[in-house]
């Protein structure tokens, strides 16, 4: 008997050789011989025999030889695997199934493949994916010449041929696929589909007995052979991703764990790999994988060692023995891109045990020296790397084409560590293929083609996305022209066959489940097809050949082809997401590498470059770019880059090197463009959540890039021109395309404005770079109207694709439709746009899911694409030529594409996020103000501007709104066009009902419609107001005008009457200027003509202190200043300014003592050329100021020229006593630049010429009471005792030098009665006096009488005005006219009107200081402002009302109308407490200035300024303009009429009999007034002339009446709230006083807890959209499928589902969050202050209320901090408060805390330990929110500590809130914190939403 130890060639050598092996094997370990088996082949006359130890096989022969695996068995068999192919056979004797479970790794398909060899069977292997169906197992059909056959598949074929099915991957199958085998596997029986039955051998034996083989065919039975049997591979399933066997299936296996070699057995094998290294080292390496293959390692969460993977390893350090162990662990075990921190640390402890660490001082491969074609190797190239100081020259594989040597390319800027890459890959690439890691950007497609080149070889870029199916990897179906249906290979596949280097790009995205299919082709280079082709290893294909003695051709024609020798697989991927769960489908960002994949790779890493290579890499593409502008750039990008802030993270994604290369591509061509522009643009800052804006905005400051300010926008006019087939925009211009396809190129209605064409502009840029374009934008800002414009201005045709949820990837190319049987791909608008070179427009971009849009990023990138029906796009002409399918990319074809901006409220997917950084984006905003309200003029040219501005005002309030995130819907221009369209139509209806087009979408939304309805009430749109609601004070008549007496100048020449007041002049010293801080608040002005219409026209508040008082207010043309003067400071603002600039004037005074020395200040301002400037004086000290508001300039005006001492003694200051009277300014005639000063009781004038900087003081021979400046050089002096008054005249220009000589003329009154002087006690002292005079026709109105002359208004306690006619001009006696009052105003005293005196005490001790009295010349009236006890009330309210708290009235007496009314004043809120020191600045509480021609300002004591219209003209124009804004409702119903010609036709139209006794009519064509009829005129009706209303009462209840709810249900239904209210507090026990304490803190956070639910429900339901699930029996047709639907497949269909979870994917964990909340001492001791205590306990109460019934979502507690200690409990994660009984009793425990604990400060220590705890629990992510005050540095706590505190573990995201404190201690604290992790809220109102502000921005930006 012959025995031969197995082998294929007989060599005796050989045989010697193995035997001693074997021999050695068994007899040199004594102990294991019982368990050591041989593999022997015994020849024997029955046949030859297999035996294994003691197990024999009789081999059969084959019938398909060239099925049964070739060269799988190794030399020498270890023990080990000797041992399991003795199990298989003995379970292959035994007829049973066996299943291979084992970890992952080609190891147990190499034993099964080694068995199947051994036992010569022939093989039928299939990959199981997630995408296999029973029809690719059991039978597929297949159309021939029209027919539809069966085509037997795998499992049908091995059963009946008898072979050997060999299942890998039984986890990847889709549950319910693989029962169908359970009766072949149990039973050896299945129906198939054709009729057949296969039944077992032995029962189809025993009815051959009884039946004839040909009645067996007939009933269609099939044998199956009892050779067949089943293998499976699997990894154990829960330990490994993927589905768990089914029972019933798993039941039907034996199975039988195949773990790695043992160490022993993989020793040996590593020592063969690698002769050259050191056993020692071999070892270690060994022992290292070993370790982290155990069990400890996978609980730690460590992937397994990829084992099979040291043999290549071992092949490289064969080669290069100095290459450090550790970079060889790297690219076997990316330890650094898979592991979190504690991973890494782990697997460092192991490589430092087994002493691996030996990557710092072994050197790398720095360089490749040289390629040449290997002489001796067909298809290899020798490469010579540099490593070290020694060249090393090796064999690697090669490409087909030309080799190019390194450097050479004008392309690839090399950089050192490139360099060193390339180097490292030249070394994997000897053994293995590779992929590379690296982050979106950073070069990896570039080394990639210049590896290629390199190496000479053809790149085949295959992009991977996420639906991508295993057929779509492999071989896809089509159909031949005669309708036969065939399959063509994919472009892998002939990559394989033609030795291409094949690039995977974005491993990452597809799914492991399909991926699972080329792991024997990377592993074995062995490939099985669909339609049944077989790929061979190159060797394995030649023994075969060898073997068979067969022919290429022989093979092919059975379907055998060999996969080249060249062939290699590079793959890309972005880095894995460490600790991101891999379910995560959608969001992208996953744990993708996984101990599959681990197998099939040798990884490397693109590591980012340095900041110096990154300079020369871009200064070598980009020869021309700023040199400073690159530094800068780098600067931003380095140091985002080193954070580990997760925010600043991102932002530094998308500033990778590509986007880096685009921006300097741009800096080149356009030098003088800012650089924080193009990083806005690259990162979309306009949309980024507000931390990261922040953040991002931080870092440039802290780059020192400055954002150039808009001011050169302006001035660049912004116009589009096309002239001589050029196109300019703005500063840009480019030729105008020349299309062949005319109607493509689109034409649109554009209105330009500038914002837009900047737009443009930038576009046009980035267009002549060649960059693609993404526009991305909120809804309805006009992206498609840009684009079009943009495209018909360059004449470009364009395609258009809109994209949606259920866009696949074939959509976007080819649209397949069945023609006569044979498919058809229709291009899409995308391939077509490409041939044709014509614009892509891609609409919607971001509804389509995220792997479908990927596709174009090859198309951008390297401008290759393949298309479904085997065509390609290649961007290069020359290459396309050769070769057949393929369409050239046109060069003028380019992609513009629009998505809505990232984010709440659109929640599309992120394509900003996956594929922002391919194209040049552009943030497309709402114009401003400006532009857009000029767009609107021009689509509503009719509409009046009043109307455009509110529009324009109310939505870009609510835009800013959408943006803090107080509102969710983000209002757009498109909808204010769409009011303006309206209104232009329909210009009758009011603004109010107009714009309720838009808002009735949130009128079911209470606190939504709140807020929009107080925006347009804010900027006056009436919405909701009723016409009838005009609130006009009531006119009370005037008493008749008399003439009471003459004023007569004298200008005798008696010396006593006219007397020479010699005058001096000096310049003024000017101390100074200081420079103060002048800062700007935002202007809340709300509009006061929202819902009723009255005098009042607008109002806001000044941002004042409490106990400040008011005391002046003076306007010019529309600017307002308030003085204040406790402290001392200035309020500037516009009558429709946006912002109050302030001026704290608090240094330049002495120090206040609060109501001891009481300054009083009034202000002056000066005209042109010193506008914006003003003059303040202060009464008691006489300090003039000047103030410049725009650079914050104070210079004090020393005005007389001893010492500046202040004339009061400080003495005085003490004695309240007013001994001495003030010093006075007269202002009448500030907008000359001149003012008037004097002393009550003085005897001097002095008189400023601020313009010159000089004073003119004038000494007067009489004692001052007041002046009053009737005309530039007129002034009307009083005496101060006896109250007579003079005239001064005085020269025009009071120059030094003709110093000239004023005059003084006495005044002498009579008054009609006496005749004679009257006795100085009747002189009155005038309270206001014109310095201009009427107009005359409105002196003639007042006056009754048609007079043409000088004259001057006046007013004084006893009339209401008078008027003095020829003064102060004619000499003659003047007349007075007086409308006398009834009462003398002095006389009225405070005492009748008690109640009003509300905030005073006593009686006043002095006259006020402010007058309040003004005169409107052209309105002709006279505004004074009266405290309520003068006023007559009973007269102007009814008995049965009570007149309104006022705080005061404004007398308006209307000398046009001969009318007096009184305006109410409203209270205002607050009021210093001050109130002796309030007496004495005005009477009543509020102060007035005259505005404009028809209006006054008033501001109260509180600090409210209100605007005021009291001209009539002015208030008539304004209510018909705001009754038209209301629109119009008559009161007539509506009817409809339809024109229907019936038999009575019109007649001509007739006015119709007059009725005489005007009975009403109803039709007839007979009387006029009639109601509905015919010809005549009436209401209604039809062919009437006119509308004639005889007067009949249309009986028909007014409009507002009909929509009011009857008062008997309104009270039901409050009677059902209030009880129902009243039964819940019953159920939770609570008390009313409680419940109201709860709603106080619960309605201050109402509108943030609102707006979180709605983000946190709307994110809910995206994580709950349904996904297409595929492979349907019903639902959509799945154009993949369409060629299976012909040959007549059922599951065809695709229907949208739930997607369960893939089994084995770690469960969804909740967020965890942990607030911080301060409940130290300070809280509740500055709570008065700023309320900080309250505003902590509402952003608590948000926290609990916006939280409820998310426990599932979020984890959250609350934690407080005190002097007591930093762990008080608050709410406990498990024991969350349910419902507003358990709130509350979380604030009042705060509350209490805060009162009785101990002082100190645990926020350090508090945030520490927090962190620390969240940081150890399971959760998605971690939140902490720290609120605390930021009065650290009081217990010695730095800042800095703090910062590291707040970063002190990247799992954690750390937010610090600090509240208001005192100074600047918070602002100064968060600059020194990390940008985005901290806010000061410095009005404590912020707390909620900064709160939700970080919700929005970082929870929710992965919810």
């Amino acid at each position: 008997m012959h025995s031969q130890i197995l082998c294929k060639s007989t060599a005796a050598a050989v045989a010697a050789r193995r035997m001693r092996n074997i021999l050695g094997a068994v007899l040199g370990r004594d102990g294991w011989t019982w368990r050591s088996h041989e593999v022997k082949l015994l020849s024997t006359s029955s046949g030859d025999t297999v035996t294994i130890g003691e197990i024999s096989y009789q081999l059969k022969t084959p019938r398909s030889p060239e099925l049964v695996p070739v060269k799988h068995i190794s030399d020498s068999i270890p023990q080990t695997v000797a041992q399991h192919l003795r199990w298989i056979m003995q379970k292959d004797l035994l007829g049973q199934d066996v299943f291979l479970i084992g970890p992952p790794g080609p190891l147990r398909r190499s034993i099964a493949m080694q068995y199947l060899e051994l036992t010569r069977r022939e093989v039928e292997y299939v990959a199981l994916s997630r995408d296999t169906t029973e029809t690719d197992l059991k039978q597929r059909r297949e159309i021939r010449a029209g027919t539809a056959f069966y085509i037997d598949q795998c499992a049908v074929r091995a059963a009946t041929e008898g072979r050997i099915l060999v299942l890998e991957g039984l986890e990847k199958a889709e549950r319910n696929v693989l029962p169908v085998l359970n009766n072949l596997l149990e039973n050896r029986e299945m129906q198939l589909e054709d009729g057949r039955f296969l039944m077992s051998a032995e029962r189809y034996d025993k009815l051959l007995q009884d039946h004839t083989k040909e009645e067996l065919d007939a009933w269609k039975i099939v044998r199956v052979s009892e050779d067949f049997r089943v293998i499976a591979l699997g990894l154990p399933v829960p330990k490994y991703k993927g589905n768990p066997l089914d029972p019933p299936l798993r039941s039907r296996f034996q199975a039988r764990d195949m773990f790695y070699l043992p160490f022993k057995d993989q020793l040996e094998l590593l020592y063969t790999a690698g002769p050259n290294v050191a056993a020692e080292r071999v070892s270690q390496l060994l022992s290292l994988a070993t370790t982290l293959c155990s069990q400890e390692s996978s609980t730690l969460g460590l992937p397994d060692f990829p084992m099979d993977n040291l043999p290549p390893a071992l092949q490289i350090l064969n080669v290069f023995p100095m290459l450090s162990s550790q970079q060889l662990v790297q690219r076997l075990y990316p330890y650094n891109s898979i592991l979190g921190k504690e991973g890494r640390t782990a697997v460092e402890g192991v490589l430092s045990r087994f002493e691996l660490l030996d990557g710092r001082h072994q050197p790398a491969p720095s360089d490749v020296l040289s390629v040449s074609s290997s002489r001796d190797v067909e298809h290899h190239a020798d490469v010579t790397l540099r490593v070290a100081d020694k060249d090393v020259t090796f064999q690697v594989p090669a490409g087909t084409k030309e080799l190019r040597p390194p450097h050479s390319s004008p392309a690839f800027i090399s950089t050192p560590s490139h360099a060193q890459l390339l180097a490292e890959m030249m070394q994997s690439h000897m053994v293995k293929d590779m992929c590379l890691i690296g982050p979106k950007g950073c070069g990896k497609s570039v080394i990639a083609r210049e590896f290629a080149e390199m190496l000479g070889y053809s790149i085949e870029p295959v992009m991977l996305y996420q639906d991508m199916t295993a057929r779509d990897l492999l071989q896809q179906r089509y159909t031949l022209p005669n309708g036969d249906t065939a399959w063509r290979p994919s472009p892998l596949v002939t990559a394989a066959q033609e030795g291409k280097l094949l690039l995977l790009d974005g491993v990452h995205r597809v799914n492991l489940g399909t991926l699972a299919v080329l792991a024997r082709l990377l592993h074995d280079r062995e490939l099985a097809l669909y339609d049944g082709t077989r790929l061979l290893r190159w060797d394995r294909y030649q023994s075969l050949k060898e073997q068979l003695q067969l022919t290429d051709q022989q093979l092919q024609e059975r379907s055998i082809f060999p996969i080249h020798p060249s062939f290699r697989v590079l793959a890309l991927a972005e880095p894995p997401v460490v600790g991101a769960s891999s379910s995560k489908g959608s969001s992208g960002a996953q744990q993708w590498l996984g101990p599959e994949l681990l197998t099939m790779f040798l990884y490397h890493t693109v590591t980012p470059l340095s900041r110096a290579e990154e300079i020369s890499l871009i200064q070598g593409l980009t020869p021309s770019v700023p040199k400073e502008a690159v530094e800068q750039l780098l600067q931003l990008t380095h140091s985002l880059r080193k954070t580990n802030d997760p925010t600043a993270q991102s932002l530094a994604s998308s500033l990778s090197t590509r986007q880096l290369l685009r921006i300097c591509r741009r800096l080149s061509q356009y030098p003088e463009e800012s650089i924080a522009h193009a990083v806005n643009k690259a990162c979309l800052s306009r949309f980024l959540p507000s931390l990261a804006r922040a953040s991002l905005q931080k870092n440039l400051a802290n780059c020192s890039i400055e954002d150039t300010p808009d001011s050169a926008e302006h001035t660049r006019s912004h116009s589009c021109t096309v002239k001589d087939g050029v196109l300019t925009i703005g500063s840009v211009s480019s030729p105008v395309y020349n299309p062949s396809e005319k109607m493509k190129v689109p034409d649109v209605l554009f209105y330009d404005n500038p914002q837009h064409m900047m737009v443009m502009e930038d576009m046009l840029k980035d267009f002549l770079l060649g960059e693609h374009l993404l526009l991305v934008g909120n809804q309805g800002v006009g992206k498609n109207k840009i684009v079009d414009r943009f495209l018909h201005l360059l004449n470009r045709p364009r395609e258009y694709l809109q994209l949606h949820r259920d866009t696949t990837v074939q959509t976007l190319t080819l649209q397949p439709s069945v023609r006569d049987g044979i498919i058809v791909y229709e291009d899409s608008p995308l391939v077509k746009a490409v041939k044709l070179g014509h614009i892509l427009v891609i609409d919607e971009a971001d509804k389509a899911p995220t792997n479908v849009t990927c596709i174009l990023k090859t198309l951008v990138e390297s401008g290759e694409m393949i298309l479904a029906d085997g065509r390609r796009i290649v961007s290069d002409q020359r290459e396309a030529q050769g070769r057949p399918n393929t369409i050239a990319m046109h060069p003028d074809f380019r992609m513009l594409v629009l998505a809505n901006r990232p984010g709440f409220p659109f929640l599309g997917n992120d394509f900003f996020g996956a594929l922002g950084d391919i194209f040049s984006c552009h943030a497309v905003d709402n114009p401003k103000p400006q532009a857009e309200l000029a767009m609107l003029k021009q689509y509503g040219p009719n509409v009046p501007d009043a109307t455009l501005q509110k529009l324009v005002g109310a939505f870009g309030e609510l835009r800013s709104m959408a943006d803090q995130g107080t509102i969710t819907y983000p209002y757009s221009t498109r909808e204010v066009v769409n009011i303006v369209k309206h209104l232009q139509k329909f210009p009758d209806e009011g603004l109010a009902n107009v714009v309720r087009n838009v808002f009735d979408f949130d009128s079911y939304n209470k606190d939504m419609r709140e807020v929009l309805i107080g925006a347009l009430h804010k900027h006056g749109i009436p919405i909701g107001a009723k016409p009838s609601s005009v609130n006009l004070a009531k006119e009370l008549p005037l008493p008749e005008v008399k003439m009471s007496g003459y004023w007569t100048t004298n200008q005798g020449g008696n010396a006593r009457r006219k007397l020479l007041c010699p005058t001096e002049t000096h310049p003024i010293d000017i101390k100074g200027p200081v420079f103060l801080r002048v800062q700007g608040y935002p202007c809340n002005r709300q509009e006061s003509r929202a819902l009723s219409f009255s005098e009042e026209k607008a109002h806001w508040q000044i941002p004042m202190n409490e106990v400040n008082i008011i005391c002046d207010v003076t306007t010019k043309d529309d600017e307002l200043y308030v003085a204040t003067c406790n402290p001392v400071s200035l309020y500037a603002m516009k009558e429709r300014g946006e912002t109050i600039h302030c001026m704290e004037l608090y240094d330049v005074f002495p120090r206040t003592i609060s109501g001891v020395w009481q300054p009083f200040v009034t202000v002056a301002a000066l005209g042109s050329p010193l506008d914006g400037q003003v003059v303040l004086h202060e009464e008691q000290s006489n300090t003039v100021l000047h103030l410049d508001l725009v650079t914050g300039a104070v210079r004090r005006l020393m005005l007389s020229q001893d010492s500046d001492q202040p004339s009061t003694k400080p003495s005085s200051w003490w004695s309240s006593k007013e001994q001495q009277g003030g010093h006075k300014m007269c202002r009448d005639f500030a907008h000359k630049n001149w003012l008037l000063f004097y002393k009550e009781d003085g005897n001097h004038l002095e008189v400023l010429d601020v313009l010159e900087g000089r004073v003119h003081s004038i000494s007067l021979p009489i004692n001052l009471k007041t002046v009053f400046l009737v005309a530039e050089d007129r002034w009307l002096l009083v005496e101060s005792n006896t109250n007579k008054k003079f005239l001064l005249t005085k020269p025009m220009h009071m120059g030094a030098e003709d110093s000239g000589v004023c005059q003084l003329h006495t005044i002498t009154e009579d008054s009609v009665s006496s005749g004679h002087g009257a006795s100085s006690g009747e002189l009155c002292v005038p309270q206001m006096l014109s310095c201009d005079q009427l107009p005359n026709e409105n002196l003639s109105v007042a006056l009754n009488q048609k007079i043409v002359s000088p004259n001057r208004l006046l007013a004084d306690t006893g009339s209401y005005a008078q008027v003095i006619v020829g003064f102060p001009d004619l000499m003659s006696p003047n007349e007075v006219y007086t409308f006398k009052r009834p009462v003398d105003l002095s006389e009225k005293k405070g005492g009748e009107g008690g109640g009003h005196m509300f905030f005073r005490g006593g009686l006043r001790s002095s006259s006020a200081k402010q007058t309040n009295c003004v005169s409107l010349l052209s309105a002709n009236q006279v505004v004074r402002a009266v405290p309520p006890y003068q006023v007559p009330l009973k007269e102007v309210y009814p008995k049965d009302v009570t007149p309104p708290m006022a705080a005061a009235y404004l007398e308006v007496t209307d000398l046009n109308s001969k009318k007096v009314k009184y305006i109410p004043v409203p209270r205002s809120m607050t009021v210093s407490p001050y109130t002796n020191w309030l007496s004495k600045v005005s009477d009543s509480d509020v102060i007035l200035a005259g505005l404009g021609s028809g209006g006054v300002v008033t501001v109260d004591m509180g600090g409210y300024v209100r605007l005021w219209e009291t001209g009539l003209d002015n208030l008539q124009r304004s209510l018909m303009e705001w009754r038209n804004m209301i629109g119009t409702e008559d009161g007539r119903p509506i009817q409809i009429t339809v024109q229907r010609d019936s038999g009575l036709d019109v007649t001509a139209p007739k006015h119709g009999k007059i009725d005489p006794n005007n009975a009403p009519h109803v039709g007839g064509n007979q009387w006029a007034g009639g109601t509905g009829g015919r010809d005549t005129a009436g209401l209604g009706g039809k062919g009437g002339p006119y509308r004639l209303d005889a007067g009949h009462k249309v009986y028909q209840v007014s409009q507002a009446e009909k929509d009011a709810v009857p008062e008997e249900i309104r009270r039901a239904a409050r009677e059902m709230g209030e009880k129902a209210f009243k039964e819940r507090l019953k159920e939770i026990d609570m008390s009313e006083y409680d419940a109201e304490t709860y709603e106080r803190f619960s309605k201050a956070v109402r509108r943030q807890v609102q707006s979180l639910r709605i983000i946190l429900d709307s994110l809910q339901a995206k994580g709950k959209e349904r996904q297409w699930l595929k492979n349907q029996a019903i639902g959509e047709l799945d154009d993949a499928k369409i060629i299976d639907g012909l040959t007549g497949e059922k599951a065809i269909y695709k229907r949208r589902g739930e997607l369960d979870p893939e089994l084995g994917s770690p469960q969804q964990k909740p967020k965890r969050l942990r607030v911080l909340a301060d409940v130290s001492g300070s809280m509740y001791r500055f709570n008065g202050v700023d309320g900080r205590l309250e505003r902590s306990m509402e952003a608590v109460c948000m926290v609990m209320e916006a939280l409820e019934s998310y426990e599932h979502k979020f984890k959250y507690d609350i934690v407080g901090h005190s002097g007591d200690g930093f762990d008080i409990e608050l709410v406990r994660a498990d024991k969350v408060p349910k419902d507003n009984k358990q709130r509350l009793k979380v604030l009042k425990n705060m509350h209490a805390h805060a009162q009785f604990c101990m002082s100190g400060d645990y926020t350090l220590e508090g945030t520490e330990a927090s962190i620390r705890e969240l940081a150890r629990e399971e959760a998605d992510e971690h939140f902490v929110v720290v609120l605390s005050d930021a009065n650290l540095e009081r217990y010695g706590i730095r800042p800095e500590r703090f910062a590291r505190v707040l970063t002190s573990d990247p799992q954690v995201h750390a937010f610090a809130i600090f509240i208001g404190s005192l100074g600047d201690q918070a602002e100064r604290l968060q600059k020194t914190l990390p940008a985005g992790r901290s806010f000061v809220a410095m009005d404590t109102k912020q707390i909620p939403q900064i709160l939700q502000q970080i919700f929005t921005s970082t929870m929710l930006s992965s919810a």
